[in-house]
């Protein structure tokens, strides 16, 4: 019977999918495991595979053209089967009746699995949520088997998240008894990944009957039902599962294994510069290891046009820009900012870092002047240290402090934690490294969440003055522009002096505009006098 292949969610802010490539065509033959096409998310370029065997029988969205999740994206049956029924059924929902049926089915097996008792020790492994916006993950790799031993405090598995790969540990002994999810399959937090127990235990009716609950710990089973194939394959996308792939391809796409894709990422290595060895041309760890990267060609060329001739091209938005699109678009439209202005002296900081920066072995920026007179000055000024929720105010007493860091295609914004507890080179050194791991993408889901206030710098692109958009649910963001040479009033007379820009962006929601002028106030005396962050 032919099967409805949907567009699958495969991170937690997906709402569409743009098909990269067609790895097969209409009427090709598909076994189980094949990969069917490459999908392009918010946040990355994934494997799409197939769990189903047959022929391909439709194609629903070509290469380049974009949907939203679980519309029709391709059909699975036997050659020659008729599918016009289909077709016409897909992209609606199903009709009354049959979710009616599936509905109750549902509730019957439930009911009968919910009276099976687990055996006992035996531990039912769910999918965890390793961060608070995930809603699901893909197993990277499995470090168990089936029938391995588990103790308490080793690492099952890698899940991959839509911004980390994370090592998930067992908090359970026992014998692996059944895993789940497959390497490079996804599912939804608390779906069934794997089960853990005495050895030689039956857990085949656990297995079979399970389905996650709505939070309790008390898991439902949830039927697999073939009453109908539209309504199966929009609650459950994850069948056909995602693997992370390299977006440096250019025709078809990278064969890498596990190892090598890890040394690559560790030192940074575009693998679509790399020539496999292995079988089909696979990437091994001895291409990456001796792996010497092309020597940089010219400035590049822009396209040529002819005098008078108007021309453009057209570069269809990726994912990862429609996500940031709609977060600051969001931000924008429901926090109401305004702007504060300042102008600070900076003849004393430069002296400061001068004379800091002649200590052996220690190099700070005027980046981390800035972080660490924001974090001592909101500790002075809760106010602008707090967040907005629809239904509260929170006012915070730590300090945590974001700095956006441009990359690829995007921005991120890694947290220094508790900047106002460390030195300036403790700061200067957690910046430092989060850029660079930022460029690789090896920056952790924890490492990107609990921002209470944020910094934006684009003075080392001469930029003189500039505004930035909130990142909520922060109440205040500051862009720091370029120090100038400009000639400056003192004492009546006019000389050369050093200034810098800077410009406070607060929500109105949160902040009133005196709230920000002193925190501005408190901020200048630490930057003009950079001495007193060390009393």
């Amino acid at each position: 019977m032919a099967e409805i292949i949907n567009m699958p969610r495969l991170s937690d802010t997906m709402e569409e999918g743009t098909v990269a490539t067609w790895l097969k065509k209409v009427g090709d033959k598909i076994n189980e495991g094949d990969i069917l096409a490459e999908i392009e998310t918010d946040k990355a370029t994934m494997e799409f595979e197939s769990f189903h065997e047959g022929t391909l029988l439709y194609i629903g969205v070509k290469e380049g053209e974009t949907t939203k999740v679980d519309e029709l994206l391709a059909i699975i049956g036997e050659k020659g089967e008729d599918i016009s029924g289909l077709l016409k059924g897909a992209p609606t929902a199903p009709k009354k009746e049959e979710k009616e049926t599936v509905k109750e089915a549902k509730t019957e097996v439930a009911t009968s699995t919910s009276e099976a008792k687990i055996p006992d020790g035996v531990t039912v492994v769910t999918m965890p949520r390793l961060s608070d916006t995930m809603e699901e993950g893909t197993v990277a790799t499995w470090l168990k088997k089936i029938g391995d031993t588990v103790s308490e405090g080793d690492i099952l598995a890698e899940i991959e998240t839509d911004k980390a790969t994370m090592e998930f540990e067992s908090f359970q002994a026992g014998t692996l008894l059944y895993i789940g999810l497959k390497e490079g399959e996804s599912a939804k937090v608390d779906s069934l990944l794997a089960i853990i127990g005495p050895k030689g235990t039956d857990v085949s009716g656990i297995a079979s009957n399970f389905s996650s609950g709505s939070g309790s710990s008390t898991k439902e089973a949830e039927p697999k039902q073939e009453t109908s194939k539209v309504e199966v394959a929009k609650e459950a996308p994850k069948v056909e599962a995602p693997k992370t792939v390299s977006t440096g391809s250019t025709n078809g796409r990278l064969f890498v294994s596990p190892l090598a894709k890890k040394i690559a990422e560790e030192k940074g290595i575009n693998l679509s510069q790399v020539k496999g060895s292995g079988e089909n041309g696979r990437i091994v760890k001895s291409d990456v290891e001796n792996f010497v990267p092309a020597a940089p060609s010219g400035a590049s060329v822009g396209k040529f046009v002819a005098t008078g001739q108007e021309d453009f091209d057209e570069k269809p938005n990726s994912q990862m820009r429609k996500a940031i699109a709609k977060a600051l678009t969001n931000s924008k439209f429901t926090a109401p900012h305004y702007y504060l202005n300042v102008e600070f002296d900076m003849e004393n900081a430069m002296a400061f870092r001068a004379q800091y920066n002649s200590i052996p072995d220690t190099k700070i920026s005027y980046n981390d002047i800035v972080v660490k007179a924001c974090a001592l000055a909101l500790k002075q000024h809760p106010q602008v240290n707090s967040q907005w929720f629809p239904d509260k105010m929170r006012l915070n007493n730590h300090v945590h402090i974001g700095v956006a860091v441009a990359v690829e295609d995007g921005l991120v914004v890694p947290v220094v934690k508790f900047a106002n507890e460390q030195s300036l080179p403790q700061i200067g050194a957690a910046v430092r490294d989060f850029a660079g791991r930022a460029k690789t993408k090896k920056l952790t889901q924890q490492e990107m969440e609990g921002s209470t206030f944020t910094v934006s710098n684009l003075g080392m692109f001469g930029i003189e003055s500039f505004t930035s958009i909130i990142n909520q649910p922060n109440s205040a963001i500051l862009s720091v522009g370029n120090i100038v040479e400009k000639p400056v009033v003192k004492n009546g007379q006019i000389v050369v002096g050093n200034t810098m820009k800077l410009s406070l962006a607060c929500d109105h929601r949160t902040v009133d505009g005196a709230t920000g002028a002193l925190f501005l106030q408190t901020l200048k005396g630490y930057i003009e006098n950079p001495v007193t962050m060390l009393v």
